[in-house]
């Protein structure tokens, strides 16, 4: 499943407004087929990639008022691409022509002011604003469920975009919220300095969505959920606008910026961040290694993250994960490595962490010539950033492709993972009628645990793929539920997960995160449905 789209690259890349990524990228008609014929029971051929025109959008339920009037959009192209995020959920109902509910209008603000503005109307015409940077939740965060407003009102910050200041000295800089990812690298790329935060969704995801989700990124140790990086925050409210001072640290009572990470819009709107920023770097190295016995691989793992080596990539891959991204076909896990530094060379912490792998069992992974395990390195990379679209290829082909991730202690590590593989893919056989398959990756380590992400590959109900989805969803949620796993690990909450939320927050949290929901937005219209009632 590692083929690649015969579409040209056009001039001018557009978003896909259905799925994930760019539209250019999507596997043709051709490699939907094939990859249908890998999984009994899907579609003959792909269902066809679904239009706008075809869509029923309706009439917008109200009017913006001629002030408001220049930054908002009732196009419904715009509307539809606001209307869902890019979970196989979101997919799936624009594949079948059932979005859900399609905003009314889409708000583009360039600055506070008008984010201000567009609240304050909001607030007095009992509007709903969900907050919406690049659009690709995962979890129901960017949609809105329910009748209890009269209208729906997408809140874009993709223009409020610049690096506004950069401290070279303090290693900081100040950022507007909707900067996407490659734009937000670009513009510090003069300063030779980098955010190095690179979660999979990143070309298509801004600082904003990171922080109001409390994103994880790429690196498996060390500084690698976004929260990390935080040094000050600007949140506008119903209630006001709030600016934590800028600080390297501080002992002064709760911290008002963890208040607003990961509250996913529905406390107030991130406008600005200081964010805490690194040298670019410039050695890096990688290898990949070979177990037989998972459970081994999982040891070596453990130890890894136990040392002070702090590995930039400590990918664990079960042999069906390794076969499906091409890094192994003998039914072996692979460990992909890697190391990177702007002060020094890692050809040492890389050799170190080989030869501790070697010791729980490890061996050399297909190489290319280059270093251990090259081949399998490459393989994964072009898998990991293939992947979202050639979900998209296999949705259309009537099949379900679910992934979600969690985070457990290390002792608790192994069964859940053994449960999950057993239960999910039992209900999916189940539900299904047909072969399923369950993989398992870990994509963050710790040294007192780890983030497995599982994927759930089998042949949908025609027709029927959302009800499969969400059947698959609950069954999850109970195996991770009855290990004291999370309900996410950097995916966030969303409306798809509440159910685990609340059964993991505390009580007197949930009082208290209710208490704040109602001081900064007494009229109830931010994100309706996320995190509280």
């Amino acid at each position: 499943m590692s083929g690649t789209t015969t579409q040209s690259v056009p001039t001018v890349p557009l978003r896909s407004w259905w799925g994930w990524g760019w539209e250019h990228a999507h596997p043709d008609d051709a490699e939907c087929e094939a990859m249908g014929a890998l999984l009994p029971g899907t579609l003959a051929r792909p269902l066809p990639v679904p239009r706008v025109a075809d869509l029923d959008v309706g009439v917008p339920a109200v009017r913006p008022p001629a002030s408001l009037a220049p930054l908002i959009s009732a196009d419904p192209p715009d509307r539809a691409a606001h209307a869902m995020g890019k979970a196989y959920r979101d997919v799936a109902r624009a594949l079948r022509g059932r979005p859900g509910r399609v905003p009314d209008l889409v708000a583009y603000p360039t600055d506070e002011r008008e984010v201000g503005d567009l609240l304050d109307w909001a607030g007095t015409h009992r509007v709903a604003v969900v907050p919406f940077g690049g659009g690709s939740s995962v979890v129901g965060g960017v949609e809105y469920r329910g009748d209890r407003h009269r209208a729906v009102l997408s809140l874009d910050l993709t223009r409020m975009n610049r690096v506004l200041e950069v401290d070279s000295e303090g290693r900081a800089a100040r950022i507007q919220a909707g900067t996407l990812g490659p734009s937000l690298e670009d513009q510090l790329r003069p300063h030779g300095l980098t955010l190095r935060h690179f979660p999979q969704s990143f070309e298509f995801s801004t600082l904003g969505g990171w922080l109001a989700t409390r994103a994880g990124g790429h690196y498996a140790t060390g500084r690698t959920h976004i929260d990390d990086f935080v040094q000050a925050l600007r949140v506008v409210t119903p209630a006001g606008t709030s600016e934590s001072w800028r600080l390297p640290a501080s002992g002064a009572g709760p911290s008002p910026d963890r208040m607003f990470l990961g509250s996913e819009g529905v406390l107030g709107i991130i406008t600005e961040a200081w964010v805490r920023l690194q040298a670019r770097p410039v050695h890096k190295a990688s290898a990949a290694l070979a177990f037989e016995d998972f459970g081994a691989a999982l040891g070596a793992v453990r130890a890894l993250a136990q040392t002070d080596l702090a590995p930039a990539n400590c990918r664990l891959l079960d042999s069906g994960e390794a076969a499906l991204s091409g890094a192994s076909r003998d039914g072996s896990a692979v460990l992909v490595l890697g190391f990177e530094s702007a002060d020094a060379p890692v050809d040492a912490r890389l050799a170190s962490a080989v030869d501790l792998a070697r010791s729980h069992g490890g061996r050399g992974a297909p190489s290319e010539g280059g270093a251990p395990g090259d081949g399998a390195v490459r393989a994964w990379r072009s898998a990991f950033l293939r992947m979202p679209y050639l979900r998209d290829g296999l949705a259309r082909m009537g099949a379900v492709a679910e992934t979600f991730e969690t985070a457990a202690t290390w002792d608790r590590v192994p069964a859940l993972i053994e449960d999950v593989r057993r239960t999910v893919g039992e209900a999916a056989r189940k539900i299904s009628g047909h072969p399923a398959t369950v993989n398992c990756r870990l994509t963050h380590v710790y040294p007192d645990g780890a983030a497995p992400y599982f994927t759930v590959l089998a042949a949908g109900r025609p027709g029927d793929e959302v009800a499969f989805w969400d059947e698959l969803k609950a069954v999850a949620g109970e195996v991770l539920h009855r290990h004291r796993a999370t309900i996410t690990h950097h995916h966030a909450v969303g409306r798809d997960h509440r159910p685990g939320y609340d059964l993991q927050r505390p009580e007197p949290f949930a009082l208290a995160l209710t208490a704040a929901k109602r001081a900064l937005d007494p009229r109830g219209i931010l994100n309706p449905g996320v995190l509280v009632d």
